[in-house]
């Protein structure tokens, strides 16, 4: 699957298509000696104001945005943070190809749930990427990017390495499950919050190269994952794989921050070491608004069979067709389509205004579950080959709008979070998804009637998510009454004030007058 939370942006900063968490501090940052980009006190670099706030935010009016040096070392911060793309997603992607050599290394013919328990590997991984979301978005804001991605890298590596050398699956559960996926998360979410303090009228163009990464890993690796698996075995594969961790720790030492984190600023002054209060580190408001409230509901409800195909697909492939069709073909078509979904779905939500943008993530899972249903179906390579070009076409098209929504329900400000909180809810049926599918393959011996079923939930989350336009549309008219009210008020107070004013000085020039 391809990251969400790479694409945190507000809408009009460059090509939605793959946008990060805003990044640009709230204050205007000044030169100083000839070109050193320095930042002045002010709002926390994962926390921005937008010129105006977006309808839903709260409040009227907004504040001046920071204007980033628009390249410079942004660009070697770019390509670190497309690495991380790459190695984070990836290998995540690429679970299939792992999953069925899992099978082959541990199973047995008396073990009758095996395909439940080895599920649990791929599916805790990528649901604790998501899960840790909230909880990497206060540390980056607390600690930084630089320190949060670079020891999340080192945890990673740990992770995927002590995976290299367990005899049995349940280790799995926590050094693949736990460790690697925990350290991937740190890792992955400064590379995103820190391409905002670079670039701001290019944020599209750079978050176009960055999320390039991923689906460039996702088309290549699972051949390369599939060559070396047959030549030097599943243990030797992983620490080749750990190259690529040791590379990302390198990375995040590129991630140079312009602006201060929230310990820093609260600290003041050197030596003087001080946590902002609890309310600056968790901002639960944004699940008051109603509009956020359906959507970070309605999403995770879509999820529960989204990521069964791409743990479960190969096994499928291999029982139906056997070794006579190249099974990873399949996400190669996944991932290729996926970019060119982000790139012509990103562009068509330009010309989308509001919350109605949401209506192309109902088309989305609308397409995701029709094309699960579909797999059992086909009894030719090619129309599996087909079914995955659609799926990975709307995949992108989900994935490439959801920092413009998240910017229209909330506004800039509480976009980082609001995301952070998505992506927390969306770990849960993520997680659950491939092993209720696999314990339906031990149960039946087919694959049917799970992607039958992982088809459901998408169409039942895409019905719940058309009612936020209209939602939303009713909360932004209320507040605009709110402010219309305000002004008005303020306004007969002033008036009124001004005319008791006026009767007062009016008999005391007379008296004035008299004399």
């Amino acid at each position: 699957m391809a990251p969400v939370s790479e694409q945190l942006a507000p809408q009009g900063a460059g090509d939605p298509a793959a946008a990060p968490l805003p990044g640009p501090a709230a204050a205007e940052p000044r030169r100083e000696n000839g070109g050193e980009w320095l930042p002045v006190s002010g709002e926390s670099g994962a926390q921005p104001r937008a010129a105006a706030e977006a309808p839903g935010s709260a409040g009227c009016p907004g504040s001046a945005a920071a204007e980033p040096p628009e390249g410079g070392w942004g660009w070697v911060v770019m390509l670190a943070a497309m690495w991380c793309n790459g190695a984070v997603f990836g290998i995540q992607n690429s679970c299939g190809v792992l999953f069925v050599s899992m099978l082959q290394l541990f199973g047995g013919g008396e073990d009758k749930q095996l395909a439940f328990k080895t599920a649990w590997v791929s599916s805790l991984s990528m649901g604790m990427v998501f899960f840790c979301s909230p909880i990497v978005s206060i540390f980056t804001d607390l600690f930084g990017c630089r320190k949060v991605a670079v020891i999340g890298a080192a945890v990673g590596f740990a992770g995927l390495l002590s995976s290299s050398f367990v005899s049995t699956i349940e280790p799995l559960y926590f050094t693949y499950g736990i460790l690697f996926a925990c350290g991937c998360s740190f890792a992955y979410q400064p590379s995103l919050v820190i391409l905002g303090h670079y670039f701001k009228k290019r944020l599209g163009l750079v978050n176009g190269i960055v999320t390039a990464g991923s689906s460039l890993f996702t088309v290549s690796l699972p051949f390369l994952l599939r060559v070396l698996i047959d030549s030097v075995g599943l243990y030797n594969t992983l620490r080749v794989l750990c190259i690529l961790m040791f590379i990302l720790f390198l990375a995040g030492f590129t991630y140079k921050p312009l602006v201060p984190n929230a310990k820093d600023k609260e600290g003041g002054k050197k030596g003087k070491f001080r946590f902002p209060p609890e309310k600056k580190i968790c901002n639960f408001s944004v699940f008051k608004v109603v509009s956020y409230r359906i959507w970070a509901f309605g999403i995770p409800a879509a999820l529960f069979g989204y990521f069964v195909p791409y743990v479960h697909l190969m096994k499928h492939v291999k029982d139906r067709f056997g070794d006579s069709v190249p099974e990873e073909v399949l996400l190669l078509c996944l991932g290729i389509t996926s970019g060119v979904g982000r790139l012509i779905f990103g562009r068509v939500a330009d010309y989308i205004p509001g919350a109605r943008k949401v209506y192309l993530q109902v088309a989305s899972f609308f397409f995701i579950g029709l094309m699960s249903m579909m797999i059992p179906l086909c009894h030719i390579f090619g129309g599996l080959i087909a079914v995955c070009l659609f799926m990975g076409l709307f995949d992108g098209c989900f994935i490439c709008i959801m920092a413009p929504i998240a910017f229209e329900l909330v506004g800039a400000q509480d976009v980082s979070q609001a995301i952070g909180f998505l992506l927390g809810l969306m770990s849960i049926p993520m997680t659950a998804g491939p092993p209720i599918a696999g314990l339906l393959y031990d149960h039946l011996g087919t694959y049917d009637v799970a992607f039958y079923l992982a088809g459901v939930p998408p169409i039942i989350g895409g019905a719940i998510l058309c009612f936020i336009p209209w939602v939303h549309e009713r909360q932004n008219l209320k507040e605009r009454t709110k402010c219309v009210d305000g002004e008005t008020t303020e306004k007969m107070l002033e008036n009124e004030s001004t005319l008791v004013s006026d009767t007062t000085e009016k008999p005391v020039k007379e008296m004035e007058s008299g004399f």
